[in-house]
């Protein structure tokens, strides 16, 4: 771990979040007044993410050294999403209709021409910034940010190869997409416990979403039962044992894939996680036409809440808010960038009556991709998570297009 963290051991760092989630989670069930008033205006899953990002923030831990985030993102996140989708009713989740679709759409588009606009209007404050770094450009650094923020890491490489960001600026630009990226998480994750008040705003058409919630709902009142520890290790059991299987073929699918068709890597289908997050996803939706769906009458959901939650807080470990310091201009940039995304998608969804969920999840599948797209749905409700990875896995298909788009536009604008 890192030498100037106050606590290096990676077993303590998992130790104290996992304090911090009892904490949380024990006050928030308090009838003390406090409490009953704290957790009125501030979500439980914002503390959960935001309480070890100030960890790392002041220096206790080291988020960029501990394996933490690995370990969450490759065993507890694809468990969760077999837990979760294990009690799907697949049929109630497409009539959700396209709305969904066009909302990602809209934040695909919003991406690709927010970068150049946030460019050109801080340009005309600071014009010092389009000069770069020496010889490099900014603008090529931002195309980095737009291939993070439509697809992936994958992409995000094949945009540094494609236009040439020096190592240099690429390193803060990473910075300004982590940074960038989660503050808007972190929002969406605020109002996803209440999105009732921009709804109204939007004038929403929610009845779809509300049809699934009462079904899931119902379901889970039928069947319910107090769990038996045989039960909670038929769940786990199960859970674990798809996601090894995932681990397994996701293994060997990526490589081959890789070898074979290498001109699918810019897809990130030659990446093992992308595989791992496919797989295990379409385990928990076969298993929902099994009589393991019953599952969820002894709590299977619930279990693969608690895995995202530990997901949610190690995620909040990699923010550093100092970093903001380094290169203000590069997050003004990146700012304006976000509101301009931000802005296109809350009109359009103005205009079609989307409800916030399908901001929330059409934006996050697009900048945060699989790992944190369904921690948002499932903050709206548990049997939502599946919508967001369904939405992820289309920004990893369309996120060399899109970025390739948006670098083309900067470049044609301010390249030399």
């Amino acid at each position: 771990m890192g030498t100037n963290a106050l606590i290096q051991d990676d077993a303590v760092v998992f130790g104290l979040i996992m304090a911090v989630l009892g904490l949380v989670f024990y006050t928030s069930g308090s009838k003390h007044p406090f409490f009953v008033v704290f957790y009125r205006f501030v979500p439980v899953v914002l503390l959960c993410y935001f309480i070890p990002a100030l960890f790392n923030t002041f220096g206790l831990v080291s988020g960029a050294d501990s394996n933490l985030y690995f370990v969450a993102s490759r065993y507890l996140l694809p468990t969760s999403l077999v837990l979760l989708t294990l009690s799907i009713d697949l049929k109630s989740i497409l009539q959700l209709g396209p709305k969904a679709l066009v909302m990602f759409l809209t934040g695909t588009f919003g991406i690709i021409l927010g970068g150049p606009a946030a460019l050109f209007l801080v340009s005309l404050v600071f014009p010092e910034v389009l000069g770069g770094m020496g010889a490099d450009e900014t603008w090529r650094g931002l195309a980095t940010i737009a291939g993070s923020w439509i697809g992936g890491s994958a992409n995000q490489t094949a945009m540094l190869e494609v236009f040439g960001a020096s190592p240099a600026l690429f390193s803060q630009m990473i910075a300004v997409d982590v940074i960038v990226a989660n503050l808007w998480m972190a929002f969406l994750l605020y109002w996803a416990a209440k999105p009732g008040p921009i709804d109204r705003l939007l004038k929403a058409d929610t009845t779809a979403i509300t049809n699934l919630k009462e079904k899931v709902a119902q379901y889970q009142k039928k069947n319910t039962k107090i769990p038996q520890l045989s039960d909670t290790m038929s769940i786990l059991g199960l859970g674990f044992f798809i996601t090894g299987l995932s681990h397994f073929f996701a293994g060997r699918i990526a490589p081959y894939i890789g070898d074979t068709y290498p001109w699918l890597k810019p897809y990130s289908l030659d990446s093992p996680f992308f595989w791992l997050v496919i797989l295990a996803t379409s385990g928990g939706l076969v298993l929902s036409f099994t009589r393991c769906r019953k599952l969820e009458g002894v709590g299977a959901s619930r279990m693969g809440s608690v895995l995202l939650y530990v997901l949610v807080a190690s995620i909040g470990l990699q923010m550093d808010l100092r970093a903001v310091l380094d290169n203000p201009l590069f997050f003004l940039i990146g700012i304006t960038w976000m509101a301009f995304h931000i802005f296109f998608m809350l009109l359009v969804a103005y205009l079609i009556r989307a409800p916030f969920f399908y901001v929330a999840i059409g934006s996050q599948a697009n900048v945060g991709g699989a790992a944190s797209a369904p921690i948002v749905a499932s903050a709206f409700h548990p049997a939502l998570a599946p919508v967001g990875v369904l939405l992820a896995v289309l920004g990893y298909a369309v996120g060399t297009y899109g970025a390739y788009l948006c670098g083309v536009l900067l470049q044609l604008t301010f390249g030399s």
